[in-house]
Formats: structure tokens, sequence, C-alpha cells
């Protein structure tokens, strides 16, 4: 297994976070792993992405060109990555600030209304979790409880309060996907 995966958004939207659980998720799996996050110069409303490498085997490189898969949180996004990910990716994206899917015929899309989702499971900024959760269940890199295990042990002080919902978030994410996989198929 090796994937080469980006979470981009506008800075705020929680992108670098959602990396960092599949990295540490990762780790903790035993598979090698890089996490390189990067910031537009506003920090907060600007971009923020990070590209993350899990891999059975040694990783050559952690730079990504053409991720395997694209999490996508808005529309800007989602224009910069859609044309980069490679055939046969997956392209997770998040529809309620996103109105159009992918054209493209050779990547798989999937549309998530995370920031409605978010909303549903009580806290309207975990939409970047619910994506993540969705990525989870289309491609199952690492698994919802290595996810949950990471929110267990690294969240801390007063986030501690926010490990629960975070795992609502996760687990509605990978339902809706599972849900509409059930639908198509």
């Amino acid at each position: 297994m090796h994937e080469e995966i980006i979470f981009s958004g506008f800075g705020g939207q929680g992108a670098l976070f959602a990396g960092q659980l599949v990295t540490y998720a990762g780790m903790d799996a035993g598979r090698e792993v890089t996490w390189i996050p990067s910031y537009g110069p506003e920090m907060r409303g600007g971009t923020a992405n990070c590209t993350v490498v899990v891999s059975d085997e040694p990783i050559g490189s952690p730079i990504i060109r053409n991720p395997t898969i694209a999490v996508v949180l808005n529309p800007e996004s989602m224009d910069k990555y859609e044309p980069l990910v490679a055939p046969g990716g997956l392209l997770v994206i998040n529809s309620t600030l996103v109105h159009r899917s992918s054209t493209r015929p050779d990547i798989t899309a999937i549309m998530v209304p995370a920031n409605d989702l978010a909303v549903e499971v009580g806290n309207a900024r975990l939409a970047n979790v619910v994506l993540l959760g969705g990525m989870l269940a289309a491609r199952p890199v690492v698994s919802l409880e290595a996810v949950e295990k990471v929110l267990e042990e690294h969240l801390e002080g007063a986030k501690r309060r926010l490990i629960e919902p975070n795992k609502r978030a996760l687990h509605r994410g990978a339902e809706y996907v599972l849900e509409g996989q059930k639908e198509r198929g």
C-alpha cells in the first residue's frame, strides 16, 4: 500500500489536523509516513494544506505531484487539486462549499456535505473530520478505530472535550459515504 494524500482548504478549516490524524494512525500501525504542512501568507482564511504519504515501503520522497487522494474543503482547493489527482485516484469534495463535482472520468469523486453533517453531529467546525471519515470509508488507508485512538492519545488539556465530537464526525462521514455506495451499488 502506498497512498499520497493532500488535504486542502482555508486556514482554520482543519486540513492540517486531518492530515495529522492519518499520519499518526499510520505511524501507530507501523507504516512509513510523512506529513508536510503548507500555509498561505494570510494564515486563518488563507490557504492551508498538507501532504501525507502512508506506505508499507520506505518513502522515496515526501513531495507529491499527483496525489492518489485529494480531500478538498473549499472551491479554491477543488480548482487546484482536481486536475492533479492521479488516474484511478480519489477526490473527496466538501459539497457544502464546493457546488460542482469532478468532470474527470478517470478518478472517483465523492461529494460529502461535510459542513452540514458536522452541524448534524453537534459541531460545525468538524467538517474536516467528516471528510476524513468519508475518505477512509472509500479508501481505508488507516482504520477508523486507529484514528479514534489517535484522538484519545493526542488531544490534551481543554481539547479533550473534542474527542467524542470528533469521533461522531468521523463515523458520520464514513456512514454517509457507505450509504451512498449502497445506493449506487
